[in-house]
């Protein structure tokens, strides 16, 4: 867990180099957590970037998810392209007013847009903790449930390096970046994915994505969630 608060009023937080590798023999049937903000409380604010447990020579699954207001249930999964085992990957947010943008080594996989327009919650008003966990989770995180943590397999460990947040921080009053008139530009702020990173995108949720909440008529009956019946980009 950081120290610091992290606080998004008017700029962005971005974290670039952050990378884990699990041990190579390791078969985690349990929920890894990479990299998480949160704030506190009922109505708390969370982005998540999480690896969930598989059985032996199954893929690895990574898990993403936004909350807003206490709300959640926004949850992208995704194959990746090669063994999360086998060597350090970068894994970042790009956390903006705007938008939030997940990427693998520099691949966007999912973005988030701000749909407030519409009256869907986006986490911009709550100062939030960065966390990086290990924990058991395998009441839900392994198929469901149904296979429990082998705890003979102890202990489990993940290793990071190069860990960095360009961010502000938040003082409890205020944020570090409000009067730092070079981080208040339009262009900074605003700036999307480009053409390239279009082009990733979908070619990440064309082959990877392995489950997508916009399209899960089941669990959304009523239909699904309005933000997913905007532009992606």
């Amino acid at each position: 867990m950081s120290s610091n608060l992290y606080y998004i009023q008017i700029l962005h937080e971005d974290f670039k180099s952050f990378s884990l590798i699990f041990t190579s023999n390791l078969t985690l049937l349990f929920f890894c957590s990479v990299l998480q903000l949160s704030s506190q409380g009922p109505t708390h604010d969370e982005i998540d970037f999480e690896f969930l447990g598989n059985l032996s020579g199954n893929p690895y699954i990574l898990h993403t998810n936004v909350y807003a207001q206490g709300k959640g249930n926004r949850e992208q999964q995704f194959y990746l392209w090669f063994d999360p085992t086998r060597n350090f990957h970068t894994y970042s947010i790009i956390w903006k007013p705007q938008h939030i943008i997940f990427l693998v080594d520099n691949i966007p996989i999912r973005v988030f847009k701000n749909a407030e327009s519409v009256g869907v919650p986006f986490p911009k008003s709550q100062p939030m903790r960065i966390y990086s966990s290990l924990w058991n989770a395998d009441d839900w995180a392994t198929r469901g449930g149904l296979v429990k943590t082998d705890w003979t397999k102890a202990p489990f460990t993940a290793y990071y390096r190069n860990f960095n947040a360009n961010a502000c921080t938040w003082s409890g009053t205020a944020s570090s970046c409000a009067s730092t008139s070079s981080i208040s530009d339009g262009a900074w702020e605003t700036n999307g994915l480009d053409a390239p990173g279009r082009r990733r995108l979908r070619w990440v949720q064309k082959y990877f994505m392995i489950y997508n909440y916009c399209t899960d008529l089941k669990r959304f009956p009523q239909g699904v969630p309005v933000e997913c019946k905007r532009p992606r980009f």
